[in-house]
């Protein structure tokens, strides 16, 4: 996205605090009460609200001496508010991880899929268990988190692949699938039959490094059929990975959890593949013969329940 595209953006999304007010409205129905709950007068909710409502251009609250209503509008325009403050609450505890205070309290170390697409979540749902808890977060590929472990540098780890790397031990906590994707405009979007995995081993693709579980769980599939050919590029991020397969450089190979939104407004499509599994475990590891104790036992027992399935 441009820089000029970001501006016009924020200059036509409200602000994070106008969307905590609607919804705080929408839970009282009254901005008074609201406005006591978010620490500010009246008179400034009512001009924040009239604000939000010249910025969108349509009416979100109906006044009268009895509360305030949401409109019709309104009531759609709170749906879409509390997706961008769930999703701001997410980033925040996600940035709050990373700054990796001193007084940490827990350390963890995720592969890239699980820190981008599913840590943030679980770290908002320990906080509320545990408010005082500090937790660090370091991020890598799986080998990388591996070695975290084994050095003392982490108190739990989140790997992706087929087994429990050497050293520690661990459980399974979800399941993923890799998916085959591809810009609209290439050739393999537009197949009518799955893609043989002969093909899919033989054609240069964008990938994760060496050392991920993506990279493990390919490695592995296509090892009957020849090996992966040599990389089209090589890059250490799923995001990267991504940017580049919407951007037409060639097909990628992705968690399913990264592309969904890709996949709904048609930025990559989808290509069936027969006969290799890119199925893998998510997993969460220690060193072994030390089972995970305090917050760490806590957000293991959590990511167990919430992982995906």
């Amino acid at each position: 996205m441009s820089e000029e595209r970001q501006g016009l953006l924020a200059h036509r999304v409200p602000d994070l605090g106008a969307l905590e007010l609607l919804l705080a409205v929408a839970r009282h129905g009254s901005l008074g009460r609201s406005a006591r709950e978010l620490g500010i007068t009246q008179p400034a909710a009512s001009s924040r609200i009239r604000s939000m409502e010249r910025q969108l251009g349509v009416a979100l609250l109906e006044r009268s001496p009895r509360g305030s209503r949401l409109t019709d509008a309104g009531a759609l325009v709170t749906d879409w508010a509390r997706r961008i403050v769930e999703a701001a609450e997410a980033f925040d505890a996600g940035a709050q991880a990373l700054r990796g205070r001193r007084d940490s309290r827990l350390r963890v170390a995720a592969s890239m899929t699980i820190a981008e697409y599913l840590l943030p979540g679980w770290l908002i749902a320990l906080r509320e268990g545990r408010p005082g808890t500090a937790v660090s977060l370091l991020a890598g590929n799986s080998a990388a988190v591996a070695e975290r472990l084994l050095r003392d540098e982490a108190d739990l780890g989140f790997v992706e692949g087929l087994a429990v790397p050497a050293g520690l031990d661990g459980v399974v906590v979800g399941h993923d699938r890799l998916v085959v994707v591809a810009a609209p405009g290439h050739a393999w979007a537009r197949r009518r039959t799955p893609l043989p995995p002969q093909e899919l081993a033989a054609t240069s693709l964008v990938l994760r490094e060496r050392g991920s579980g993506t990279r493990q769980v390919l490695d592995s599939s296509l090892e009957a059929y020849g090996g992966l050919a040599e990389p089209l590029l090589e890059l250490a991020s799923t995001t990267a990975v991504k940017a580049a397969a919407v951007s037409g450089a060639g097909p990628a190979v992705l968690s399913e959890l990264a592309v969904t939104e890709e996949l709904a407004s048609r930025r990559l499509v989808r290509v069936p593949v027969e006969g290799a599994p890119l199925r893998r475990d998510l997993r969460a590891v220690w060193p072994a013969g030390h089972r995970p104790a305090g917050p760490a036992r806590d957000l293991l027992a959590l990511t167990r329940r919430a992982a995906p399935g």
